[in-house]
């Protein structure tokens, strides 16, 4: 069954960026997203330093090739160049610490780390004394941060977001970033976070403190869509690496939850903007305004205000994509509501109210970048009318079965094109697990209560 899934998974994607990139065909593409998935299988899976560095080797080299598929796009080559080179920079940190803590473990296990950092402080060897794997877990700790976009680790996330295609910006903004995720839950349970009174995650708290200011005060002056995205997204790795860096059984539960739907309504958003993009080809705008600023070979929609009134020509779409920007902001009773509750109850359990203070106060702030897409959405009058190419042009096809035998005459024009099934499937089912979350709670809690156990009982 996971192979059938994957198969069709890839199939789709395919099919996806080769009708964006019309003028030639990717055919490196389905092996590259199977790299991709081979080192996210494997760093979410491995204990051992040398095998984890090998891990985001082969993810990242997939996702940098993914990157700068549309080879004849000068925005795409720029921001596939700029993720490598800075993504380069992240690596030789994560080898700079896989190599300072095999120096002082002797070992490239994690298990042994663990064993290591629940070492009394009392010990007569200096290198098991417990501030010299901190400053190693810290140097290692920032590679990641880097790779994740966490500020102050993150200039180059808005600037790549904005330029790769929008199918690649979706992998760079999950794919890569669960896989870190639960390698960083692995380590902050593998180092004990008990050993010393300042241990390396403190380094995860004030990253997500400068994650939560700077995604949200930075992403109220964006409006390039995949930009505010970004912006979007520093600031949901904010509460992510909150939960993360509190390390108590509560806010691992309330990490895994957050993480999960963080990734469902992510990629319900990215696969929205798609969708949205290619139902946009059978329209023409007169709106100009901002066309110097638009890179024609690549994603279709780039600017907020290309979704002005879109609610009247595809009102389904629009009001998905309105709930999941709701459940972004943590609006009631949204998935995304009991995310933000989750952490920020962990956090006060904690007693880190100046961090829930900040958490709170950004996630209302940020609510009013989220509130001006949903403005040009509804409340703005579409520029847009049907391209007069298409108005009188009727398309003639056969359906045929195995035989080749032809089953039946079918012709369409304009008024036919639709989404496609697979795509609309994702989409709405996507949309009614957002919306309809508090109806299932109880299932998806306790699965994450499950988790956690796992973890601190094995």
């Amino acid at each position: 069954m996971k192979d059938l899934l994957l198969n069709k998974f890839v199939y789709y994607n395919t099919k996806i960026i080769n009708k964006m990139g019309e003028q030639f065909k990717i055919m490196e593409y389905p092996l590259l997203i199977l790299f991709i998935i081979l080192g996210a299988t494997l760093l979410m899976s491995t204990n051992d330093l040398v095998t984890i560095f090998l891990a985001i080797e082969l993810q990242s080299y997939g996702l940098y090739l993914l990157s700068t598929v549309y080879r004849n796009s000068e925005l795409a080559t720029t921001g596939g160049l700029t993720y490598f080179l800075l993504g380069g920079l992240a690596s030789c940190f994560i080898l700079l610490g896989t190599a300072l803590l095999y120096g002082n473990m002797g070992s490239t296990n994690l298990d042994n780390l663990f064993v290591i950092t629940s070492i009394s402080e009392t010990g007569s060897d200096i290198w098991y004394k417990p501030h010299y794997i901190n400053f190693a877990m810290v140097i290692f700790i920032i590679g990641f941060l880097f790779k994740i976009g966490a500020a102050p680790f993150h200039f180059w996330t808005p600037d790549v977001y904005d330029a790769i295609p929008t199918i690649v910006t979706a992998f760079v903004a999950l794919i890569a970033k669960v896989s870190i995720f639960i390698l960083l839950l692995q380590l902050v349970y593998y180092t004990n976070n008990s050993f010393s009174e300042m241990s390396w995650t403190f380094i995860l708290l004030m990253s997500s403190l400068f994650s939560l200011i700077v995604g949200t005060v930075v992403g109220l002056t964006q409006f390039r869509i995949k930009r505010l995205f970004a912006y979007s997204t520093i600031s949901h790795v904010g509460f992510i690496l909150l939960a993360l860096g509190i390390s108590s059984i509560e806010s691992t539960q309330a990490f895994i939850f957050y993480l999960t739907q963080y990734t469902i309504s992510n990629l319900n958003a990215f696969v929205i903007l798609i969708a949205i993009g290619f139902s946009l080809y059978c329209y023409t705008s007169d709106n100009k305004e901002h066309e110097e600023l638009m890179d024609k070979t690549n994603s279709p929609i780039q600017l907020i205000n290309q979704l002005k009134g879109y609610f009247y020509i595809n009102p389904v779409l629009a009001i998905s994509l309105a709930i999941t920007i709701f459940s972004f902001v943590g609006v009631p009773p949204l998935v995304g509501f009991f995310g933000k509750q989750m952490v920020l109850s962990a956090a006060l359990d904690k007693g880190l109210i100046f961090l829930s203070l900040v958490a709170i106060l950004t996630s209302v702030i940020g609510g009013v970048y989220y509130l001006s897409i949903i403005k040009e959405m509804f409340f703005s009058k579409p520029d847009y009318k049907v391209n007069t190419l298409l108005e009188n042009l009727t398309l003639k096809g056969n359906i045929i079965d195995q035989n080749r035998t032809v089953v039946k005459n079918v012709s369409f024009n304009y008024n036919n094109i639709a989404i496609s099934s697979p795509i609309a499937f994702v989409i709405s089912s996507i949309t009614l697990v957002i919306l309809l979350f508090i109806f299932m709670n109880k299932e998806w809690l306790s699965m994450g209560t499950i988790l956690v156990q796992i973890l601190f009982n094995c």
